[in-house]
């Protein structure tokens, strides 16, 4: 690995067909691998998003064994990339709920942590007419996940997630240096809100985000917004892709981010802590 490691987002439009988006997403993962990334982060959903959120349910797999896992597994080896897998619909505690679990592989295809969707999206979004109620299919997890990788502390939050700052304050205090955002905003969230929410994450942790999204229009009827973008520390936007399916890939700098929290140290100006 190079000092300066290189890391891909890749932005999809997934449908109902789950070989179709299989297909899609391994097209994405070779040209990011073939663009020097080390890194690589699938969107939420990559593998389906059907024409209703209960359709997710039938794909259900068990922790460690399954199709999308496998596909994940494979592809992380084949192409030799550590693999963020977006969103997997793994058993839940529920029978008639799922968890939405972003799974990370090693270069080697083992997977090195999980982690469960925290914040659910139960809203109904002002000025439009749409509804959505994840906890209506989706079991909350409860534990913030931050792990070690050749690309520094890696923390992961899953779309909602970005909302809530004190997720990332806690993943601080466990040392993240980089943070992996597998998403799905929706067009009137993502329009408002979507880069100013990625890059304050980015200024206010001074870590590296990369926010993977699906973007364009779904069989649902659903609008996503697409943008998916690397940020440094500092808030630059380092690459980005408006809509549509794409790959954007960038270097990262630890060295800059380290002289960074060095030179401008308000990370250690904090007075309130997570306990």
């Amino acid at each position: 690995m190079s000092s300066k490691p290189r890391i891909a987002a890749l932005q999809m439009a997934s449908g109902p067909n789950v070989n179709a988006n299989l297909l899609e997403a391994e097209r994405l993962i070779r040209d990011a691998a073939d663009a020097g990334a080390g890194l690589v982060v699938l969107p939420e959903s990559f593998a389906f998003m059907g024409r209703q959120d209960r359709d997710t349910l039938h794909l259900i797999e068990a922790d460690g064994d399954g199709h999308l896992q496998g596909f994940l597994a494979a592809t992380a080896a084949r192409y030799g990339v550590w693999l963020v897998g977006g969103t997997v619909p793994l058993r839940s505690t529920r029978p008639e709920r799922m968890r939405a679990a972003a799974l990370i592989f090693n270069d080697q295809g083992v997977r090195v942590a999980r982690y469960d969707k925290i914040h659910l999206f139960d809203v109904k979004l002002p000025g439009a007419d749409e509804r959505y109620e994840e906890s209506a299919t989706i079991e909350s997890g409860g534990d913030p996940v931050v792990v070690d990788s050749p690309f520094g502390r890696l923390g992961i939050v899953i779309c909602y997630d970005l909302r809530f700052p004190e997720l990332m304050r806690h993943m601080l205090d466990s040392g993240v240096e980089l943070l992996a955002v597998p998403a799905a905003f929706t067009a009137v969230t993502g329009k408002a809100h979507w880069e100013t929410l990625v890059r304050a994450r980015a200024i206010e942790n001074l870590a590296y985000v990369v926010a993977a999204a699906q973007g364009g229009y779904h069989l649902s009827g659903r609008e996503t917004y697409g943008h998916s973008m690397i940020v440094d520390p500092w808030g630059a936007i380092l690459a980005e892709v408006p809509r549509g399916t794409g790959c954007i890939c960038s270097p990262i700098d630890l060295g800059f981010q380290d002289s960074l929290r060095r030179s401008f140290p308000v990370l250690e100006h904090r007075h309130l802590k997570c306990k």
